[in-house]
């Protein structure tokens, strides 16, 4: 686990670590106000140091999702996104351990059918993979379609969630 600081004006505004998950590098970036973003790889754009106790919170309940003990986190999340996006990503966090919504459903689910495109571009948006489960959000046709974190990671979430075990694809 590596953490750096980033300094805004006088002040630390949070905590990055580095953490090497089941389906690789993630990098865990939290503040006061709870998880602000998880990406694939080691990212270096933000460096933050406060925010340890959410950040190995974080750790602890991802870690017990990728050993299949954990179907729901209860994480305090920050998001920052614009109303469209927030909206998207709550209705994220409704789809199932498990189960899987077509980009229509989820449009049909806010409230906004015909936005389906705005609704993917909202999905690709997410700045907190794996807890906001954009994973889980698959084509209409039932193929998987992007993800940051590739599409091998997305088959390997869903596999977990729907089989029990974490399979490592190739």
């Amino acid at each position: 686990m590596a953490a750096v600081a980033r300094i805004r004006g006088d002040r630390a505004v949070g905590v990055a670590v580095i953490w090497p998950s089941p389906v690789g590098n993630l990098t865990i970036i939290a503040g006061h106000d709870g998880l602000e973003q998880i990406h694939f790889g080691e990212f270096v754009g933000l460096l933050l140091a406060r925010g340890e106790k959410v950040a190995e919170g974080v750790i602890r309940q991802l870690a017990e999702y990728f050993a299949g003990q954990r179907r729901q986190f209860d994480v305090k999340l920050a998001p920052k996104g614009t109303p469209f996006q927030l909206a998207v990503w709550r209705a994220l966090q409704d789809i199932p351990y498990g189960e899987t919504r077509s980009y229509a459903e989820i449009a049909h689910t806010i409230g906004r059918p015909s936005a389906t495109r705005a609704v993917g571009a909202a999905n690709g948006a997410n700045p907190i993979p794996i807890i906001i489960p954009c994973h889980r959000v698959i084509g209409s046709n039932g193929s998987l379609t992007g993800f940051g974190g590739g599409l091998n990671v997305k088959r390997q979430l869903l596999d977990l969630e729907m089989g029990g075990q974490l399979k490592m694809w190739a």
